[in-house]
């Protein structure tokens, strides 16, 4: 892969040193064996490795740094990225590997990106066995042959190693920091096996768009007629649960490229949230709680049968499984596609205002695209409390995107436009009232319409244009109850559903602002009217 970076330092290359040989690409059984002689974690009734991430039971978004090269500090969004000098990366470099070297440490050699043309070989470095899993499952892990390669990246994660903000520029003892130039992602002061997987999304996010590719945070699926579908949306919205559909395959659920030759996975896996999952509602997804390799993190087990309570969330709102993509009976080995005929952006609307489904035009998802409408669910990110929180979070991933906002909304609106999408907004929030007074979106009515909007009929629906947001909603729709579809008749109150109304919509004027002067006045006029 070509990419814009200085080649690897000796900086990523010292962390070899502290990986015994037996440690390196170690099988899922091999990894079980070490997880639990070191007790990092217990074997549930039916197989998978339960494990307790502690502290931190989702992601520090707060102690997440990028250190500032001068030649690539043009390129990244600093209104949105933390920035440590290199001066700092090299102390906590140093601190850390002065910690490995007393570590026995897990290397995994995998590869970011479905696409060999596109993709980035990546070595972990990892203190836990079970992190090791995770990553294996989670990235791509390349055939026997391929492996050893030099990386294009190192990601040394070291949960017990704690930061020093006087020395190494970070908040405080957790730290997530990323060095395009030494090609080295530095994790320390967390458990939270996520920050490795959204380190490397972090890192094809900078490079792709130089390659025109464009880098996504959404799940993607495909039927029997050839008809991809992207379903952009931040973690809890949906994306997992709605791509996992036994009637089409599954590409992947939560990171994609869409380049040249279509779409391609970013992972080799998946990290579903667990908690009161359901075995009618996601078959797909609960029968991975009962296999040999599954990684459970954060969900309850009783000590004595190791039966699962998938209910209770008293360690963690956000407890997750990370399986790898084959035990979704109905995915894609190979984690490629064609170019998709419908992108879904899925909003979990808290304010309870936005319809079930509704057409947009190509003006109005690129409006939805850079406001990143959605809440924020419950133990997704430290310091969430028990209540969703109303957030944009434009391209439905700020966190991980590194380069301005408008590179991405300029990229997907040219392939938008390139290949005729269809365009559609999703709510799998509240519904009948905001968060604590009204009920959450039906998951049966969510997936009928979706199956209507992906097989076209739902095109043919009679529409009704809402009169704030100005997108097209359905009127009509088989096996959904017509009242549902217009959220205001879901109001006991029509007048405080119009202020309600009135209130988010505002938001969306005024979040926008810093938007104006990268999008044409088309997508100005998508805006709702307050």
């Amino acid at each position: 892969m070509s990419v814009s970076v200085s080649p690897v330092q000796g900086a990523a290359r010292s962390f070899e040193l502290c990986a015994p040989q037996r440690l390196s690409n170690l099988t899922a059984a091999a990894l079980y064996q070490h997880a639990i002689e070191r007790g990092e974690g217990s074997i549930a009734k039916d197989g998978p490795l339960v494990v307790k991430t502690g502290e931190h039971t989702g992601r520090s978004a707060l102690d997440k740094f990028i250190v500032r090269h001068d030649d690539i500090d043009a390129k990244i969004w600093w209104d949105a990225n933390q920035a440590i000098t290199p001066e700092q990366f090299d102390c906590l470099h140093a601190d850390m590997l002065a910690y490995a070297v007393d570590h026995e440490l897990f290397m995994q050699d995998l590869r970011g990106g479905a696409d060999k043309k596109y993709a980035i070989n990546v070595r972990v470095f990892t203190e836990y066995a079970w992190h090791s899993l995770f990553i294996q499952h989670l990235l791509v892990r390349p055939p026997m042959n391929e492996r050893g390669q030099a990386p294009d990246f190192t990601v040394v994660d070291l949960p017990g190693f704690e930061a020093d903000p006087s020395v190494h520029g970070c908040r405080g003892k957790t730290v997530i920091a990323v060095d395009f130039v030494r090609r080295l992602v530095l994790i320390g002061g967390t458990s939270y096996a996520g920050e490795m997987k959204k380190s490397v999304f972090t890192i094809l996010n900078f490079l792709l768009p130089e390659q025109g590719v464009m880098p996504m945070h959404c799940s993607v699926n495909v039927g029997e007629r050839a008809d991809p579908a992207i379903f952009f949306g931040l973690s809890g919205t949906g994306k997992t649960t709605l791509s996992a559909d036994p009637k089409r395959t599954l590409i992947g659920d939560d990171e994609h490229g869409w380049g040249p030759n279509g779409l391609f996975n970013f992972e080799g896996g998946c990290y579903a949230k667990m908690i009161r999952l359901s075995s009618s509602a996601e078959p797909e997804i609960y029968a991975t709680t009962k296999r040999f390799g599954t990684v459970l993190e954060n969900v309850v087990m009783d000590p004595e049968t190791r039966e699962l309570d998938l209910d209770d969330a008293s360690l963690a709102e956000n407890s997750r499984g990370a399986y790898p993509i084959n035990f979704i009976p109905n995915a894609s080995l190979d984690g490629r596609t064609g170019h998709p005929n419908n992108i879904i952006m899925l909003t979990c609307d808290a304010f309870g205002v936005m319809p079930p489904i509704a057409k947009l035009t190509p003006a109005q998802a690129m409006y939805m695209f850079l406001s990143g409408y959605t809440a924020k669910v419950a133990g997704t990110e430290k310091g969430l409390g028990k209540e969703p929180q109303a957030t944009f979070s434009t391209c439905f991933g700020a966190p991980f995107m590194p380069r301005h906002p408008s590179e991405y909304g300029k990229l997907l609106g040219s392939l938008i436009d390139k290949h005729d999408v269809d365009c559609w907004l999703v709510n799998t929030g509240w519904t009948g009232g905001p968060f604590g007074t009204g009920m959450r979106m039906p998951i049966k009515a969510t997936r009928a319409l979706l199956a209507a909007a992906l097989d076209g009929s739902l095109n043919d629906a009679p529409m009704t244009l809402d009169p704030i947001f100005g997108f097209a909603v359905p009127s009509d729709v088989a096996m959904v109850d017509p009242k549902i579809l217009t959220p205001r008749n879901t109001w006991d109150d029509p007048a405080a559903y119009d202020a309600q109304a009135q209130k988010l919509a505002a938001m969306f004027v005024e979040n926008f602002k810093i938007f104006e002067p990268y999008v044409d006045d088309a997508v100005i006029a998508a805006a709702p009217k307050v």
